[in-house]
């Protein structure tokens, strides 16, 4: 059985095609700039050269057509038709209180991700119109949706709520929700498989570090609390997203600057964090570089990054009374050496000793970075949330 995975963006649309049978990658690629006549294609089949053009694609319907046809294009594909794509899975942002766990679309589904665009007003429309693309191309295939808050509905009250007035939760539901939970839920249970040990049996930290970022605090297999919340702003500090910040400073900085409310959503999410205290990027790369060439506000944004992190890690070992592993995936999370350097010779209180030549290897595959006898394991699990979505989606269409 072959599942597309479709990660569908307001101006993009990613996708990536999996044999199940032994879980191996046929194709991925993305297409930019939707709506332009000069939306870039880039297609990548297993095997074969990377394939990239520029085109016209001026809705979803059309960049989902094209990739429909790179898929089995006699050069170019890995499939002989579209018949050969059984099942379609989609990537959710926002699943709200409603859905706990992946599901298969239904119009009853669909009107209630509608119903849910005020809480994630940026991506899920342009899920739906990933939706709706294979709809129109596709209509007898089965799709299925798989959540990014899914994972987090585990957590009990006391991490959900805010302690502000209980009628504007109960009326328009605002509480934290977490994000990233397919990867949260992805590198757990393969950290359990790498240490041989049961997923229901570990206090586990994960950081899920990139452009955006966020720490997950699983007991049990469950997610009991998460740094991201009612929206993916709150929590770390990320490459251009200011994370936890006294919330006074929203109308105090409004007044002061003259500013809408529509600029200083775009000053929080877009123009801080990294980007912001470095003057140079939202790259932890270029951070890094620019920190070695004794770039004062360069050491300065990493040093605020890294302490954040490390005192959600406190936080939530804290809260489970104990930690077993601590886990770093995505971009930065996996990449940067010397993130996790520092951040881990900062944590030896905890019982954690870190495996410097392990640490230093220059590879992203998944590994132990940590001593034999470090009391807390560390790790590097590299995420894959596309597999995630098609395990989900090819288990739903086969009736599990």
């Amino acid at each position: 059985m072959n599942v597309l995975v479709i990660n569908a963006g307001s101006s993009s649309l990613k996708y990536e095609l999996f044999r199940m049978e032994n879980e191996t990658t046929l194709a991925s690629g993305k297409v930019e700039r939707i709506g332009l006549d000069t939306a870039i294609v880039t297609h990548e089949p297993s095997g074969k050269d990377e394939y990239r053009d520029v085109l016209e694609i001026l809705d979803h319907t059309a960049a989902m057509r094209e990739v429909l046809r790179l898929l089995t294009h006699p050069e170019h594909g890995v499939v002989q038709s579209m018949s050969e794509v059984h099942a379609v899975g989609h990537r959710i942002v926002h699943g709200g209180e409603t859905f706990s766990q992946s599901v298969r679309v239904t119009s009853d589904v669909k009107k209630e991700i509608k119903r849910l665009y005020d809480l994630a007003p940026l991506h899920n429309p342009a899920h739906m119109m990933g939706i709706q693309a294979v709809e129109a191309i596709l209509p007898d295939v089965p799709q299925a949706v798989v959540f990014d808050t899914a994972f987090h509905q585990t957590m009990p009250a006391k991490s959900y709520l805010y302690p502000i007035p209980m009628v504007l939760y109960r009326k328009h539901r605002i509480r934290r929700y977490g994000f990233h939970g397919t990867s949260h839920a992805y590198v757990s249970a393969r950290a359990a498989q790498v240490l041989n040990r049961p997923l229901d049996a570990l206090k586990m930290i994960t950081c899920h570090i990139g452009n955006g970022a966020s720490v997950t605090a699983i007991q049990g297999g469950r997610s009991i609390d998460t740094s991201m919340g009612m929206t993916p702003l709150e929590g770390l500090m990320m490459g251009t997203r200011s994370g936890d910040l006294d919330p006074a400073i929203v109308p105090y900085a409004m007044e002061k600057e003259e500013l809408t409310l529509r600029e200083v959503n775009s000053m929080l999410n877009k123009h801080s964090g990294l980007y912001a205290v470095s003057g140079i990027s939202s790259d932890m790369r270029e951070i890094v570089q620019a920190m070695e060439e004794d770039n004062g506000n360069a050491r300065l944004a990493f040093e605020m990054y890294e302490y954040r992190l490390r005192k959600y890690i406190g936080g939530y070992a804290a809260a489970m009374n104990g930690v077993d592993a601590i886990v770093f995936t995505a971009g930065v999370g996996e990449n940067s050496s010397v993130l996790r350097e520092a951040v881990c010779t900062q944590l030896t209180y905890m019982g954690v000793r870190l495996d410097e030549e392990a640490n230093r290897a220059a590879s992203s595959q998944e590994r132990l970075i940590s001593m034999p006898d470090s009391p807390v394991a560390v790790l590097v699990i590299p995420t894959n949330e596309e597999l995630m979505i098609a395990r989900d989606t090819y288990r739903l269409i086969n009736g599990g």
